[in-house]
C-alpha cells in the first residue's frame, strides 16, 4: 500500500503539471489574440513553474528515511536569555513552516527558558518528505543582532543546536509472493513401530525471496513437522515464514537509523551552518552560500529556497 500511495503521489504530481502546462499553452494562445493580459501569462507561467521544480525536488529525495515524517530537537547553546530566546524564534520558525506546508507538528517535549525562550523542546513533524525536506537543518543555527536584553545595546552572538531525526513507523508490512513458494511434503520421523508417520504430514517451505532495496536474492527453507495434519503444518510453516521476512525489514530499519546517526553532523558550536544577521538583513547557508535579504519571511517559516539549495547540493552525495 505504501509503494502504490508513493506511486500515486508522482502520477498526481504529473498530471497537476501537465494541466498547468496545458493552462500556460492556452493564456499564451489567448495572449496573442489580446484576450488577456501578459501579467496573467506570466503568472500562469510562475505556478506552473513552482510546480515543476517541487517534483524535481521531490525526486532529490530517493533515501527510504527521506519519504518518512521527523522528529526535530532545538537546544539553545550557552548565553543564557538571550540564546534561549534565539532557540524559541527557530521553534517558531519551524512550526510556521509545518503549517504553511501541510504538515502535522505536535510538541513531544518543551522546556521553558529561566527569563525567556526556551532550553529545549522536540517537535514531531508528521507528513510525507518531512524528513528529506528537513533533514539539511541538522547543526547550528547564529544570530547576530543587537540584543533588546543587553542594556548597553550591544550587537551580540547566539546559537542554537538543530538536530532532525527520521521518525520510523512501527508498523511493518510483510508482503509474500505466492508466485516465490514451493511446498514439498515428507513423511515425519520417529522411533518406528507406531510412532512412524505413514502419511506425508510433514512439509517443507521453499521461498524465493528477492531483496527490495538490493536486489539480492536466496532461497529461504523452512521445515515443519510440528504436528501430524499437514494443513496445520503449512500455516506453522507460513507464520515462520513471516516473521523472517519481518525479521529481514526490521534489520534493514535498524540499519538505516545507524548510517542515519553515523552520518550526523557532529554539532560543535563553532561548526555553523547557517547565520541570521538582523542587523545586515541577511541569512545565508555557510554550505550552499545561498542567502537572503528577507530576514522576516525565513523567521516566518519561509526556508525553502534553503532548502531547495542544501538538496541540490548534497542530494548527488547522499544517494
Amino acid at each position: 500500500m505504501k509503494l502504490v500511495k508513493g506511486l500515486q503521489k508522482w502520477i498526481d504530481g504529473y498530471n497537476e503539471v501537465k494541466t498547468l502546462a496545458d493552462e500556460l499553452e492556452l493564456a499564451f494562445d489567448f495572449y496573442k489574440d489580446e484576450l488577456v493580459t501578459e501579467q496573467e501569462v506570466d503568472e500562469a507561467y510562475a505556478k506552473a513553474l513552482e510546480h515543476v521544480e517541487n517534483l524535481e525536488l521531490q525526486n532529490m529525495l530517493r533515501d527510504e528515511a527521506d519519504q518518512m515524517s521527523c522528529v526535530l530537537k532545538i537546544n539553545s547553546g550557552a548565553g543564557g536569555t538571550e540564546s534561549q530566546d534565539w532557540a524559541s524564534m527557530l521553534m517558531r520558525m519551524y512550526l510556521r513552516y509545518a503549517e504553511t506546508n501541510g504538515y502535522k507538528a505536535t510538541m513531544a517535549n518543551l522546556q521553558e527558558g529561566d527569563e525567556a525562550g526556551i532550553k529545549t523542546c522536540t517537535i514531531q513533524i508528521e507528513g510525507d518528505y518531512a524528513y528529506g525536506y528537513l533533514k539539511g537543518e541538522n547543526g547550528v543555527h547564529r544570530l547576530v543582532r543587537v540584543s533588546p536584553y543587553n542594556a548597553q545595546g550591544k550587537r551580540m552572538t547566539s546559537f542554537a543546536s538543530v538536530f532532525v531525526t527520521p521518525l520510523v513507523d512501527d508498523s511493518i508490512e510483510v508482503n509474500i509472493l505466492p508466485a516465490c513458494i514451493s511446498w514439498d511434503t515428507f513423511r515425519s520421523g520417529g522411533a518406528g513401530g507406531q510412532n512412524v508417520n505413514k502419511v506425508e504430514s510433514g512439509v517443507r517451505l521453499r521461498y524465493q525471496y528477492k531483496d527490495p532495496y538490493t536486489g539480492e536474492e536466496e532461497e529461504i527453507l523452512i521445515e515443519n513437522t510440528e504436528t501430524r495434519d499437514q494443513p496445520k503444518n503449512r500455516e506453522n510453516a507460513m507464520r515462520q515464514l513471516r516473521s523472517i521476512l519481518y525479521d529481514k525489514e526490521l534489520q534493514h530499519r535498524m540499519a538505516e537509523q545507524a548510517k542515519v546517526e553515523a552520518g550526523k553532523k557532529k554539532i560543535e558550536w563553532g561548526s555553523q551552518i547557517r547565520s541570521y544577521v538582523f542587523d545586515d538583513r541577511r541569512v545565508k547557508d555557510h554550505r550552499t552560500n545561498f542567502q537572503t535579504s528577507d530576514v522576516n519571511g525565513v523567521m516566518d517559516g519561509k526556508i525553502e529556497g534553503f532548502i531547495k539549495a542544501y538538496l541540490m547540493e548534497f542530494s548527488s552525495e547522499e544517494a
